[in-house]
């Protein structure tokens, strides 16, 4: 009969348990997958005799405890069962399990030859579900397995997707590019309910922070010079969270050099992606991250201009020569458009960006001046300018069509 103690849900198993008879059938024909990290050479050789005669197959095995940055590599694989002995280095095995059971799926299980209450605790913390007496006999870890079998949902948790990536470029300076993209990334964050972040590639000038009044102590410069380590709980510690939901990570308040390797770049805008829904990122008016994961292939461009023949003309050649295929989209926002005062008809605009425009930010100077002013996202009111960049979002999140508070508004006229 199985003898065991029971603290919260890790299971502290004694040797003493015969593997029950139902074990084989509780799994699929070649087991949960395992990945093992022993220093000790001698307990790695017992442990795998142990696991020979359960059922569950060993799918790697470390003989060391793997360092912050080796764990992406690791969790990559989405092994069921992370098996590690705590006994070589406690203190670092301790914090392996706390960052594996944060960053994977996997079923942590850990084993000690020193089974003492306060190890068990503290593993329990941690996120272990499973604390092993070492030696361990093929009986124990059987009984592990099944039980962690019972507990996996009955098809494997698909991946999660990357977030969407909507990157904000001007075809000169001074076209709007970091007030439309601002604007985008918190209607993004309020009509979606998810998670978005707006980032600042803008280097080193960028302005998305002083537009929603944050000062915010880490920015872009610190993720990519340390883009060798970052990782989502990196990521997590860099952004700031404006009160309307929506999460940044500006560009410095000073002027400071900084690493812009395409790998640094890639490495943001990979985790970036991993930890959030949509990636707003304003890229300012240059294109040196061309090349990079900024213009993946399913990344949606923005390209922001005015209806001028400076601005049409560099539009034309970014079109014709930056982006000529159909992959990344690109889409054409016409910023501070008035029909008024266009001085060049709509067959030559769309003739000069060598396809139609599809959206068109009015001007709305009193509204951009009082949002400057005071720090206070236009995307907040219902200005007109509001609503495009509202509707550009909820398009880009896939929620085509109004509001429904605003459908039914309409409706009563």
């Amino acid at each position: 009969m199985l003898q065991s103690l029971k603290i919260s849900d890790l299971e502290i198993t004694r040797q003493d348990a015969p593997a029950p008879a139902h074990a084989a059938d509780a799994l699929s024909q070649n087991g949960l997958s395992v990945a093992l990290i022993a220093p000790d050479e001698g307990r790695r050789y017992a442990i795998l005799a142990a696991i020979t005669g359960a059922p569950c197959r060993l799918e790697q095995q470390l003989p060391f405890y793997p360092e912050i940055d080796q764990l992406p590599q690791l969790i990559k694989h989405e092994y069921d069962v992370i098996l590690l002995d705590l006994d070589s280095y406690p203190e670092q095995a301790l914090e392996l399990v706390e960052n594996i059971c944060a960053a994977s799926q996997a079923t942590m299980m850990v084993y000690s030859a020193r089974a003492d209450s306060e190890m068990m605790l503290r593993c329990m913390r941690a996120g272990a579900r499973e604390f092993l007496t070492f030696p361990v006999s093929q009986a124990s870890l059987a009984e592990a397995i099944v039980r962690t079998a019972a507990r996996r949902p009955s098809g494997r948790q698909a991946p999660k997707t990357d977030g969407r990536l909507c990157v904000f470029c001007g075809v000169k300076g001074g076209a709007g590019v970091t007030t439309v993209a601002t604007n985008f990334a918190v209607s993004a964050a309020k009509e979606s309910g998810t998670r978005a972040l707006l980032l600042d590639l803008d280097l080193p000038l960028g302005d998305t922070a002083l537009q929603l009044g944050l000062s915010p102590q880490y920015s872009t410069v610190d993720a990519l010079q340390n883009h060798a380590r970052l990782d989502t709980n990196l990521l997590s510690r860099l952004v700031t969270q404006h009160s309307s939901g929506v999460y940044l990570l500006g560009a410095p308040g000073n002027w400071v050099r900084y690493d812009s390797s395409p790998d640094a770049v890639n490495k943001l805008i990979q985790v970036a992606r991993q930890e959030f829904d949509t990636v707003v990122v304003d890229a300012g008016s240059r294109f040196q991250f061309l090349g990079t994961g900024l213009f993946a292939q399913d990344a949606t461009i923005f390209l922001v201009s005015h209806v001028g023949i400076s601005e049409l003309r560099n539009s034309n050649r970014i079109l014709s020569e930056l982006f000529p295929a159909n992959l990344p989209k690109v889409e054409i926002i016409l910023n501070r458009h008035s029909s008024s005062a266009l001085g060049v008809d709509e067959e030559h605009i769309t003739k000069a960006l060598t396809r139609p425009a599809k959206w068109r930010v009015p001007e709305d100077k009193a509204t951009v001046r009082e949002m400057q002013n005071t720090a206070t996202p236009l995307a907040l009111g219902e200005s007109q300018v509001a609503r495009v960049i509202r509707q550009m979002a909820r398009t880009a999140c896939g929620m085509n069509g109004e509001p429904e508070k605003k459908k039914k508004l309409m409706g009563l006229f």
